[in-house]
């Protein structure tokens, strides 16, 4: 297994170079007010978009975590990677509102929905969860490669990628983010895709590699008694998980919120779906392969985390090897840099402004990034903590995104299809499903110190957790919306379906024709094709 060659080394010099010379051309521009640092000015169209929502997504704890987990436990996780269909229900369902209320957060968006004490509680679970679930998994993933494709101290490639990522991110806001990111997911996609087929010649062809790991290695539903991924759990948490992060989470809304448009808005979480799809194929494919490689000795693999950068030294040419590794640099930076803007801005727009709301622009600029640097040292301090929850990185980044979604998806679910829903209820919901969510995640930290039904409760299967979360959550809300005072008519017009004026709905119905209806259907069967394939009524 060759490490990288001086070429390599240019060419990793050469494409950081330009990825820095259009953030220096973006930070360049004007970015006089809130509107233009925190949402590019609102101009943004469908491709940048698309390609920033996949790369906000796809970062090395994506990469390094798939295919660390097709390596160990095969293709069961890519239910979360079909989330093709969760993108489409944002750009369908929730863009119309989210662009009508013209806000800049998701917790504004909820106080206008509900009430400020919201707002305020999902300003806070947002940013307890980036901490726990993408600042740390992130750099702890930018580490690992690091370590295992340079050969740099794990400590040091951490702080390396946090200082690179903060300079263009503090300083050019979304614009130098998502212009960035466009780059970042082309490169990324070609990349991996190599890797991809390069592997598959090395192994011997689909066939082949299928018969080496065998066909329950290709199965996406495993049996009921499974320990980790039972089919059921599989079918029913992704898709709770699925409209937590695609629908209502800051770091992927904030580029929609960014558009010109609702058209913009719309075909650019269309694009997102088709570019979703490679993950499943160019990810966990890959770690699959690895195992196969290494199980027939062609491959040393110390550890399954490290399945991606291990195919990377040893298939790839020089120079390509080189190009590849930037990608995965890059892809960790940007996904870490989507996350810092986020914070960034939910912190300044939904904490420090709420508290000082005659602060001037230059002001609220100042503060976000300041409360980006108190984010990333929390993460940081929290990654030698991650182990206790899982070994595996991307089981770990599922388990706690279990026990954070459910509340946040079912009061943005049911506030949108149920005018009904009151702010008591919601912010019950909230507070309540997050401190369950949080004591299962103590729980399951100390679990081998409980007994009796603490054990068991920290023992539950995180995607059946996740399931009982959701519907406790929506119980919740709705028995105290029910007891409590109904909103008014005039606080929710135009926020529910069933109170959107009728201008609002044919200016929405005006937005997108055929064409978009046809390619989305299109997404919806190829992700049913998927599932069939990868079924034990085919694969085995």
């Amino acid at each position: 297994m060759q490490g990288l060659q001086t070429l390599d080394w240019i060419v990793i010099f050469l494409y950081f170079s330009v990825l820095f010379g259009i953030a220096w051309w973006v930070i360049k521009q004007k970015q006089s007010d809130t509107t233009d640092y925190f949402l590019a000015g609102r101009h943004i169209g469908w491709f940048v978009i698309g390609a920033s929502i996949f790369a906000s997504n796809i970062g090395s704890e994506h990469i390094v975590g798939l295919a660390g987990t097709g390596a160990k436990s095969g293709v069961a996780m890519g239910h979360y990677e079909l989330h093709a269909w969760c993108i489409l229900l944002l750009g369908w369902v929730f863009v119309p509102f989210y662009m009508r209320s013209k806000v800049f957060t998701m917790p504004e968006f909820l106080e206008k929905r509900y009430s400020p004490a919201a707002r305020w509680f999902l300003s806070v679970i947002s940013l307890v969860a980036y901490i726990l679930t993408k600042v740390s998994v992130t750099v702890y993933a930018g580490a690992v490669v690091f370590q295992a494709l340079m050969g740099i101290e794990f400590w040091t490639g951490a702080l390396i990628i946090v200082i690179l990522t903060g300079i263009y991110t503090v300083l050019g806001g979304l614009r130098a983010v998502v212009y960035t990111e466009s780059m970042q997911a082309i490169v990324l996609i070609i990349g991996s895709l190599t890797v991809t087929v390069m592997g598959l010649i090395k192994i011997g062809g689909w066939n082949n590699l299928v018969s080496v790991v065998g066909a329950e290695h290709f199965n996406l539903f495993l049996p009921l008694d499974h320990p980790d991924f039972p089919w059921l759990g599989m079918v029913l948490a992704p898709p709770i998980v699925g409209i937590w992060y695609w629908c209502t989470d800051q770091c992927i809304v904030q580029r929609v919120l960014a558009a010109r448009n609702e058209t913009q808005a719309r075909r650019g979480t269309i694009f997102a779906s088709y570019l979703k799809l490679f993950p499943f194929f160019i990810f966990i494919i890959p770690g699959v392969i690895a195992y196969a490689l290494a199980k027939t000795g062609q491959l040393n693999l110390p550890a399954s985390d490290q399945a991606f950068p291990a195919m990377v030294k040893a298939l790839l040419p020089v120079g390509f090897k080189g190009l590849v590794a930037g990608g995965l640099i890059a892809a960790l930076m940007s996904s870490l840099a989507a996350v810092f803007n986020s914070c960034s801005t939910l912190f300044t727009m939904d904490i420090y402004k709420k508290i000082r709301p005659k602060s001037s622009e230059k002001t609220l600029v100042f503060v976000g990034r300041i409360a980006t640097g108190v984010v990333v040292v929390c993460g940081i301090l929290w990654i030698p903590l991650m182990k206790f929850i899982s070994g595996e990185l991307y089981h770990y980044l599922q388990s706690v995104q279990a026990y954070l979604a459910p509340p946040i998806a079912a009061v943005f679910l049911l506030g949108l299809f149920w005018k009904k829903i009151n702010s008591s209820g919601a912010v019950t919901a909230l507070v309540g499903g997050f401190v369950i969510g949080m004591l299962r995640l103590v729980a399951e930290l100390k679990k081998e110190y409980l007994s009796g039904w603490l054990y068991t409760f920290a023992n539950i299967n995180f995607l059946y957790f996740c399931v009982y979360l959701f519907l406790v959550c929506i119980a919740i809300m709705v028995v105290v919306s029910l007891f409590t005072r109904q909103p008014s008519y005039e606080k929710i017009q135009g926020l529910t379906y069933s109170t959107t004026v009728i201008e609002d709905k044919e200016a929405s119905r005006a937005s997108w024709n055929k064409k978009d209806v046809i390619l989305s259907l299109v997404i919806l069967i190829i992700i049913a094709l998927i599932l069939i394939y990868f079924s034990p009524l085919v694969i085995a």
